[in-house]
């Protein structure tokens, strides 16, 4: 069985968090899709979650996590794309149900709202929870019907 792919992406805020999760990433047996930025020299924020949002809808990847400041602007970016359902955390339990109530498939946190050990637990949460469907599914297909239609 193939490992799980999973991107990450920040700007330069979130380049240190960034690189500490990925290690954490490797460790715990996902294969990452580093996407950068790879210093903290100002970048613009978007084009990371761009980059990550296209390797989730291209299937390179099976999730995303995406750091920059505050985690908004990343979220907001990301969830420019119909087939991304960005969430952003500050804690475990919001990963969590981001996963099993939404169904998101990227992750976004701010390094200047959160710490590393936060981070850490949001995507241990994020990793190990899944989708609960059921009564969230009708739900979440709203999500994609209108952007399918806003696409149109």
């Amino acid at each position: 069985m193939p490992r799980e792919t999973i991107a990450i992406g920040a700007d330069h805020a979130g380049y240190a968090m960034k690189a500490t999760l990925a290690v954490d990433l490797a460790k715990m047996g996902y294969d990452v899709l580093d996407l950068g930025t790879n210093s903290d020299v100002s970048v613009d924020y978007p084009d990371f979650a761009f980059a990550v949002a296209a390797a989730i809808k291209s299937g390179r990847a099976t999730r995303g996590i995406l750091v920059c400041g505050t985690g908004i602007g990343m979220a907001i970016a990301a969830n420019r794309d119909p087939a991304i359902r960005a969430a952003l955390c500050t804690g475990g339990l919001m990963a969590r149900l981001a996963r099993e109530h939404n169904d998101a498939n990227v992750l976004a946190m701010g390094s200047r709202i959160i710490g590393i050990e936060a981070a850490r637990e949001c995507v241990r949460q994020f990793l190990s929870t899944s989708y609960a469907s059921g009564r969230h599914a009708d739900r979440v297909a709203k999500l994609t019907h209108i952007e399918l239609e806003a696409a149109e």
